[in-house]
């Protein structure tokens, strides 16, 4: 017997003949699919360009500035701020995800870009530790959890949004395109910081570190007008038609999806896992190597090398998998992250500033994007279409909170206590990268898939 996953809701489920032609694969509406990747990718490079930002503060400027008093803990106190956005991660996508779910895309976009963005010109406003003392860590802080809950619903709202507007045959290339905003925002954060980089240490310590946070003010700003134009998914729209929008998608998604949202965390374990080591965590382990450390531009501008290196290498990779399949494509992606982890952080080691480039390059423009491409269509089709925001974001942020949050954190305190031995970064690669290979195996294949559907397809 048929059990429905909605909660309240009233309709008959899934076997509707006229479903929108976006997500059953026929036709579909191209400025509209226009409208949603530029509201998406616009989203997106704004998330990044924060994560950047405060993950390169986290490395090169905050401890000093506000957790001096802590002393030789202080990067670690450092890190543990920019790790606790991943543990506000999850309530935000769960509170998001609801609303999502409850009253549409469209008011989750426009809500968490304000959050998102205003945290972070508020950050560049900040007075440190020297100025107002115990109080500077505390408001940074709560900057950074309200960053979190915003960050909690941007990206499962753009993949749920081009997904639900995509034609299905070609969902795989349209659902990564928006991700090329991520590459956008990584090479505006790392490009910021190069330049950085480049000036007298003691100005940037003075006030030069604000402008980075302050400039988020534009992007902010651009997102704002376009998302305000952006017209509800076709998705969504047969839900409301249909009166089988759901009151409780959490409750619907605690009942029925529990084992695919477990899924969802296990395949995102070495993508966010392995993007976050590769970037925040490796460029202050740079700064622990007799070569590098007073080299301030290595570190940003191997991001900058890797974000154009991903910028291509997640749109194909998103086009891959129409044509092979999301989770063999995502199966092999980890295979290969999990292959390089112990050679790339030895190679860190060598003294040569053109291995760290390559390094980043291909662990993060390569292996990290071999599963974000194909994650991004992989994901929305995982769950049914009343609780489809919800389980994403469930999903990709109690991940983060684990692989983004609390394993910078564990690194830094292992390498604290190894004296920096290159094999906790490759340790914690490799061992992310396989639990995400063993979960690939309990995924049946979702290419093409009718989102109108409001059964789970993972």
């Amino acid at each position: 017997m048929h059990t429905s996953p909605l909660d309240g809701a009233v309709g008959t489920p899934a076997s509707r003949p006229d479903r929108p032609a976006a997500a059953s694969g026929t036709a579909f509406d191209p400025a509209q699919l226009r409208s949603a990747t530029l509201a998406s990718s616009v989203g997106s490079a704004l998330e990044y360009y924060d994560f950047y930002i405060f993950g390169l503060a986290t490395a090169l400027v905050f401890a000093p500035l506000f957790f001096q008093p802590f002393g030789d803990a202080k990067v670690i106190a450092s890190f543990a701020t920019f790790g606790i956005a991943y543990v506000a991660r999850p309530l935000g996508g769960l509170l998001f995800g609801f609303v999502g779910d409850r009253w549409g895309r469209k008011v989750v976009l426009l809500t968490t870009i304000l959050l998102m963005g205003s945290a972070s010109f508020l950050i560049g406003l900040l007075p440190t530790y020297r100025e107002i003392g115990a109080l500077a860590p505390v408001l940074l802080v709560a900057l950074r959890i309200l960053q979190g809950l915003g960050a909690g619903a941007e990206q499962a709202g753009a993949t749920t949004l081009i997904s639900e507007v995509a034609p299905a045959p070609r969902r795989g290339f349209f659902a990564a395109l928006p991700f090329v905003g991520i590459q956008l925002g990584t090479l505006l954060g790392a490009g910021t910081f190069a330049l950085l980089g480049l000036a007298q240490p003691q100005l940037v310590q003075d006030w030069l570190w604000r402008v980075p946070f302050l400039a988020s003010f534009i992007l902010i700003a651009v997102a704002l007008v376009i998302r305000l134009k952006l017209k509800e998914t076709p998705v969504f729209q047969e839900l409301e038609k249909h009166k089988e929008v759901a009151k409780n998608p959490v409750g619907a998604v605690w009942r029925t999806s529990k084992g695919a949202v477990l899924k969802g965390i296990g395949i995102r374990m070495a993508e966010n896992g392995n993007s976050s080591i590769y970037s925040a965590v490796t460029v202050s382990f740079l700064g622990t190597i007799a070569f590098f450390k007073d080299d301030k531009t290595l570190g940003p501008t191997s991001l900058l090398v890797a974000a154009g290196v991903a910028a291509v290498g997640v749109v194909f990779f998103g086009w891959l998998s129409d044509r092979l399949g999301r989770v063999v494509v995502y199966r092999y992606g980890s295979l290969f992250q999990a292959a390089i982890a112990i050679p790339a952080f030895y190679l860190l080691t060598l003294g040569q500033a053109w291995l760290v480039l390559l390094v980043i390059a291909i662990g993060t423009g390569i292996g990290v994007q071999s599963m974000l491409g194909p994650q991004c269509a992989l994901l929305p089709e995982m769950f049914g279409s009343t609780h489809r925001f919800t389980g994403v974001a469930l999903s990709r942020e109690v991940s983060a909170m684990v692989a983004s949050g609390l394993v910078p954190v564990l690194i830094a305190a292992l390498l604290e206590a190894t004296h920096n031995s290159w094999l906790v970064l490759a340790g914690f690669s490799l061992v992310l990268s396989l639990i995400t290979f063993a979960t690939t195996f309990a995924i049946r294949e979702t290419k093409g898939r009718d989102l109108t559907l409001i059964e789970d397809g993972a």
